[in-house]
């Protein structure tokens, strides 16, 4: 079978119009889905790949979204930040759809990267990933009307724009019924500084739960530090380590901080979990190859990844239709971090 070469070839081929073979590519919706499917499977056929460019004159459309990249530091060795955009690019592809990373430098701003973004028409749709309390990068993105998504969302209700999130109140506020019926009346919460609403939403399960019990031996200590601040990071640990009166459970905001606080606390000799029980969030691989394995909820990081990117395709495509909210339970991997709480 002759390759084609061109988009003459392959409309030559099928009998057809290069405009209508073009618009077809393009996923024009006035082409009939027969003929839309007829043209893709020839052309795989054929080993066709259609210019870009011209796709895009065709189209009104890039062919590319936008993901926002923070450089703070760790960049892509973060290891949810690894495993999210990986997802999203083999979602985006599977579909013919580019994802383009946008790099913010460490002091960059990263509102004004996304409106360089969104202004030179470059991407069709957006990504946003680590939503803050009060986020402009949201308002932004509603005042131009630029299809977009995030993963992560501003208050508990959001129905002006669409969004996936997972729901931390209910996993912190479940971890600490299991820790309660284990014994463990000393809590700690170790957390981040950041405004961003995962934080705050799984703080305040802990909190509930803690409030639901009425129990006046309870105590919470809780330390934060910022994200990327490697020094803060160490003080915050100590601090919640310090003293006869440590807790004997502690849930960390993220599995990277539950990793950071069992080192720490083997190595001034506090046993986990014979001394200290840690909780973590997100499932990141190396939860389950540290000894003792972190216990720690599965965030679904590649599949809601996965999930993000057919909503975006299906904003881009249908800017009009309603918002679409999915909140997901994340589940709890029991490994062995946690145990009953230690003797007085």
């Amino acid at each position: 079978m002759p390759k084609a070469n061109s988009l003459s070839d392959l409309a030559r081929h099928l009998g057809l119009s290069p405009a209508t073979v073009s618009r077809a590519l393009a996923q024009h919706d006035a082409i009939a889905l027969t003929t839309r499917k007829r043209v893709a499977d020839a052309a795989r056929e054929l080993g066709y790949v259609p210019n870009r460019a011209a796709q895009a004159l065709a189209s009104g459309r890039s062919g590319f979204v936008g993901f926002l990249l923070p450089m703070r530091g760790r960049g892509l060795a973060d290891p949810f930040l690894g495993e999210f955009v990986s997802a999203l690019t083999e979602g985006f592809a599977a579909k013919d759809v580019e994802l383009l990373l946008s790099a913010v430098p460490r002091e960059g701003s990263e509102l004004r990267h996304l409106e360089h973004l969104v202004t030179s028409a470059r991407v069709d749709g957006i990504v946003l990933s680590r939503i803050e309390q009060d986020d402009a990068r949201v308002a932004l993105l509603r005042e131009r009307e630029l299809p977009f998504v995030t993963h992560g969302r501003i208050g508990p209700d959001e129905t002006g724009y669409s969004w996936l999130d997972t729901d931390g109140e209910a996993a912190f506020a479940e971890a600490f019924d299991l820790l309660y019926d284990l014994g463990h009346r000393r809590f700690g919460l170790l957390s981040i500084d950041d405004p961003l609403t995962f934080r705050t939403a799984r703080a305040a399960g802990l909190r509930g739960a803690f409030a639901a019990k009425g129990d006046p031996s309870l105590s919470l200590r809780q330390v934060s530090c910022a994200r990327y601040d490697s020094a803060g990071r160490a003080r915050a640990i100590a601090d919640m380590l310090a003293g006869p009166d440590r807790p004997t459970a502690v849930l960390a905001i993220a599995d990277g901080l539950a990793l950071e606080l069992m080192a720490a606390a083997q190595g001034q000799g506090v046993s986990v979990p014979q001394d200290i029980s840690v909780i973590g969030f997100d499932n990141i691989p190396s939860a389950g190859h540290v000894t003792p394995g972190l216990t720690t909820f599965d965030a679904s990081i590649a599949d809601c990844a996965t999930e993000l990117s057919a909503m975006l395709l299906a904003r881009i495509a249908a800017p009009d239709m309603p918002h679409e909210s999915r909140l997901l339970r994340p589940q709890l991997v029991l490994r062995q971090s946690h145990g009953e709480a230690p003797q007085a």
